[in-house]
Formats: structure tokens, sequence, C-alpha cells
């Protein structure tokens, strides 16, 4: 209860809350001059809320040389640990991991239904982006990368999508693993089927999809990266 307080009260300011926000959008380290500069407020200001941040596990710092001479800066990025509030108090982790051994003791069957759902919550995350869109809108290319977009960021995944000229390649990176804490135990089972969520939410905008893995947070990447051969 105590920790949960120090969040709330952390988080109840206006600007560090949207630093936080800044941070998480950055997808990498900031300084304390860069963010001052960003919310036009003074360093030591700066420093404050970050600090703030830090102490209750939001934020994580270190320091490092710039390469631009001077003085080594220290460098703030977002933490690993998992920041949830609840009231009352609800174990979701507890239950995520409960399904997952229950899936995986079930053998093929089990993965194979477990794949399925992920595709069909992957399909229902746009189709619920799609919805708040004009009855019978017909989206082209641009719009629909930017329902992918909008979706992803609302599953959490802290997304960057880029397409190629022609559009017939989308390249996206996820920042954000929201399954990271059980994959570290199933990797292969929740990896799948988080690339099967995946495919769901292409595949209810494109005719055809091939989604190919690049790079994968689990296995110590930076990133879990993609690659997305589509037919508009």
């Amino acid at each position: 209860m105590e920790h949960t307080l120090k969040i709330t009260n952390v988080l109840s300011d206006p600007t560090r809350y949207y630093i936080y926000q800044y941070i998480t959008k950055r997808h990498k380290e900031v300084t304390v001059q860069e963010v001052a500069e960003n919310f036009d407020i003074h360093p030591n200001v700066a420093r404050l809320h970050l600090s703030k941040l830090e102490d209750v596990n939001m934020l994580i710092s270190e320091t490092k040389k710039t390469g631009k001479g001077g003085r080594p800066s220290r460098l703030y990025r977002l933490s690993d640990d998992v920041i949830q509030l609840h009231f009352p108090f609800r174990d979701y982790m507890l239950l995520s991991k409960v399904a997952m051994q229950t899936m995986i003791s079930l053998g093929e069957v089990g993965r194979e239904a477990l794949y399925l759902t992920g595709k069909r919550f992957g399909s229902e995350v746009i189709e619920q982006e799609i919805a708040k869109r004009s009855i019978g809108e017909e989206l082209n290319f641009n719009e629909k990368v930017s329902i992918l977009k909008n979706a992803a960021t609302l599953a959490g995944f802290y997304p960057v999508f880029e397409a190629n000229g022609d559009q017939t390649k989308i390249f996206f990176q996820i920042f954000n693993c929201p399954f990271k804490e059980v994959a570290e135990d199933h990797m292969e089972t929740v990896c799948n089927m988080h690339h099967e969520f995946l495919k769901g939410m292409f595949e209810a905008l494109f005719d055809s999809v091939e989604l190919i893995e690049k790079d994968n947070i689990i296995s110590g990447c930076e990133t879990c990266s993609y690659q997305a051969l589509v037919t508009n």
C-alpha cells in the first residue's frame, strides 16, 4: 500500500506524468537538459521530476559520456519493472501464468487453441479502431497503417511503423512487450501467440499478409521488429 501511495503521488503531478509519457515515446535515453528544453522548465525542476519517477522505479538512470566532451551526463530511461495499480488488489500476472501452464499442459491442442485465440484478439483490437470511423468508409493504405499504430499503442507495444514507397512492405518495431514476464518462462509459446496476435491485426486490414520476425526482446534484442509483406 505504501508503494502504491508513492506511485499515485508521483503521477498526480501533470508535468511529471507528461514527462513519463514523453520518455515512453522517445524509445531511448533522455537527459535532464532535453527534458527541460522540451517542457520549458528549469533543469533543476526537470531533474527533480526525473528523480521522483526514479524513486518509484518507473525510470532508471546511469552516468555516461555523451561523446561531446565535458562531464558525463546522467541519462534516464524506462525501467523494466512492471508498475500496476489495482483497487482492490488483483493478481492478473498469476492468472496469466496459470492460464499459460494450463494451455501448455494440453499439448499441441492447447497451443493451437492459444494461437487461434491470439489471432482473434488481434483482429478484434483492429475492428474496435475501425468502428470509431464512419460506417462504410473505405480505408486507403496510410489510414490502415494509422489504425495499426493506434491499436498497437493502445495494446501497450510502444510501436514505430514505417512503410516502403510502393506500399507493399511495412516495417515496425515494438519497444515494449506486454507479455514479457510470462514469455521469459514460456518463450516459444508466448512469442508464437504474440506473432499470431499481430498477424490477426494485419489480416483485419489487408487482403494478404506475410509476417517476418527480425528481432525479439526476449532473446536479448532491444526491440521486437518485423517486416510485413502486404497486399492492400
